[in-house]
């Protein structure tokens, strides 16, 4: 033991600001699938929306600067917002392919909890689709660049939530069966259609129900009190849902063989 250091001072140190960066930098490659044990697919389809999402900010950008307006701003907030359920649902998805059967009660309702909130801002994906009501009161611009503009962000938005369905519905389908997985999907898209329409008609913003959920609440319990005089809204969601259950189904129909090695470590 001569001259020897005790080494268990260093054992119980405290983290460094290193290991802290080190540890935030880990979980964001994680959520991103670019670790070298990642699927190739899935690391390609997440750079392609990242390229995808920033050439359209980049249109929108250009479309500013040469004509002043703001018209197509509101693509770039909607996109970001279309970016939230996918994130949430990539978290979900390596949870539960990571989660310790030791923790199960805990990792259930981790999922629980990121799930309500996938679900809450799902809507926000194919919400984009519906700008495309504003091609004829745009004040500036062409309109054969503001709809390749709008085409764009719609393509890109559809995609995110797609994808974040399907991760989804693969989680719940190994919890559940094939059976409860499209049951589960297929409710989410019914769902997401009402928020659509709550979205675009009612100005009903994801994080109200936080910020005011008085307002969402007495409204949802309002509206289902009395769906007749809501027909009009009901068969709006409904068409939507609808429209949004035959495109996921063809995506995942059109794209089976690359969804399903997107997850294949």
């Amino acid at each position: 033991m001569r001259g020897g250091r005790d080494t268990r001072a260093s054992r119980v140190a405290p983290p460094t600001r290193t290991a802290n960066t080190s540890a935030v930098r880990s979980i964001v490659v994680r959520v991103l699938g670019v670790r070298d044990e990642a699927s190739d697919r899935r690391r390609i389809l997440v750079r392609a929306l990242l390229v995808a999402s920033a050439l359209v900010t980049a249109g929108v950008a250009f479309r500013v600067q040469r004509t002043g307006s703001l018209d197509t701003t509101n693509l770039v907030w909607n996109l970001f917002l279309a970016w939230i359920p996918f994130v949430l649902a990539l978290v979900l998805y390596d949870g539960a392919r990571h989660g310790s059967s030791t923790h199960r009660a805990a990792s259930a309702h981790r999922a629980l909890g990121l799930g309500f909130l996938w679900l809450l801002f799902l809507p926000n994906a194919p919400y984009i689709v519906t700008d495309a009501k504003w091609l004829d009161e745009y004040q500036a611009g062409t309109l054969w660049y503001d709809t390749l503009l709008v085409g764009a962000a719609a393509t890109v938005g559809l995609v995110l939530g797609f994808v974040s369905l399907y991760l989804v519905q693969a989680v719940a389908a190994r919890r559940l069966g094939a059976v409860g997985g499209w049951v589960v999907a297929w409710a989410a898209l019914v769902l997401s259609g009402l928020g659509v329409y709550l979205g675009r008609f009612q100005r009903w913003n994801s994080w109200e129900l936080f910020t005011e959920p008085g307002k969402i609440l007495g409204g949802l319990v309002t509206g289902a009190f009395d769906p007749l005089a809501h027909a009009r809204p009901l068969a709006w969601s409904m068409f939507f849902a609808v429209a949004l259950c035959v495109g996921y189904t063809l995506f995942t129909v059109v794209f089976r063989s690359q969804l399903e090695r997107m997850h294949d470590r």
